[in-house]
């Protein structure tokens, strides 16, 4: 392991998007003074009469869920897109604007109110995904949809305002600013190079074996080299793949397998539901090749110390750059402990 990258403060490249993070590893020794409280956290039903996502229960529009028994899935009812939004656009001098059209939809992963991912068999984190797969195909082939953004809130702490398990899917008609910064890193690595950017990344990191957290017959979980929070994680194919589609069956189950393992590691992490913001970046959906795409999972957790202590994205971060104080290597390194301590009990 790089001594400096350890010990002085120094700039990482984020390959997907062209831009840098501070890493100030020497500020992780110092003493913290911050308040730390004890996390007592309230043991959920499996049913909660009051929560408009559980099965049987009425929405807030008046609509009635099914008595579903897997996954669910239906349109937001609060949509920050609209389907038949009129097409318009403004360009008055330096005053642009242009409409946008889209349909999100919120999928429940369980019943099961008490539960999260790491808490779910690996059986129906599968049908998840296989739920994932339908939907990026079924939105995709509309005219209007370009792309297809699948993400997870989990946790008050990341806005989330309500536990029950669920994510969600906004498919729109262009394509949103960090999809838009990693498909010009990939196509022009694509293009100079004749390769997959993050397939060429994977293989170094395989090599170092510094960030690695888990890896199966199909995918690696790791600290990625530019991580901006403090135990960011990202998921990866090992074979080529444009999207979620081109998984196999047994794709879909290690896939399961990664997600399951991470999150489960992560709950252990500082023994609380673990919160985070996760989403599958892949290729859009605007009938294109999209050759030069690597689709991936990316993690965004905001705990640093403990389970109550964030990492806030303030001052220089607001208006410079990006800035972190715990290594990716050591994150890495606390992380595969506690994978390697759960697969071995």
């Amino acid at each position: 392991m790089n001594h400096d990258l350890q010990e002085f403060s120094h700039k990482r490249f984020n390959i997907l998007t062209g831009e840098w993070v501070l890493v100030s590893p020497h500020r992780a020794k110092r003493p913290w003074q911050g308040q730390e409280e004890k996390v007592t956290e309230s043991v959920r039903p499996s049913h909660d009469e009051s929560c408009y996502l559980c099965a049987g229960n009425t929405r807030i529009n008046g609509e009635i869920n099914p008595n579903y028994d897997s996954v669910f899935v239906f349109t937001n009812d609060f949509a920050a897109l609209q389907k038949d939004s009129s097409t318009f656009s403004l360009n008055e001098d330096l005053f642009k604007a242009a409409s946008e059209q889209g349909i999100c939809k919120v999928i429940c992963f369980s019943p099961d109110h008490s539960k999260s991912l790491a808490q779910m068999e690996t059986k129906s984190i599968e049908k998840v995904i296989k739920t994932w797969k339908n939907e990026y195909l079924e939105l995709g082939e509309i005219d209007t949809i370009n792309y297809v953004q699948i993400f997870e809130n989990k946790g008050a702490v990341m806005g989330c305002s309500n536990p029950h398990p669920h994510g969600q899917i906004w498919s729109q008609s262009t394509l949103p600013n960090e999809v838009v910064k990693k498909d010009s890193q990939q196509l022009h690595y694509f293009q100079e190079n004749n390769s997959l950017l993050l397939s060429d990344y994977l293989r170094q990191e395989l090599n170092k074996n510094e960030r690695v957290i888990f890896e199966n017959d199909a995918f690696v979980v790791l600290v990625p080299f530019w991580a901006i929070w403090p135990f960011e994680t990202m998921i990866i194919p090992k074979k080529p793949q444009k999207s979620i589609v081109e998984m196999s069956t047994s794709d879909v189950t290690f896939f399961a397998e990664a997600i399951s393992v991470l999150t489960k590691a992560y709950d252990k992490l500082f023994n609380c539901s673990f919160p985070y913001s996760s989403g599958i970046h892949q290729a859009p959906t605007n009938g294109k090749d999209n050759n030069h795409w690597q689709w991936h999972m990316s993690f965004y957790p905001p705990l640093l110390r403990s389970a109550t202590v964030k990492k806030f994205m303030v001052g220089y971060e607001m208006f410079g750059t990006p800035q972190r104080d715990i290594t990716a290597e050591k994150a890495a390194s606390h992380l595969r402990n506690l994978v390697t301590t759960l697969l071995s009990s």
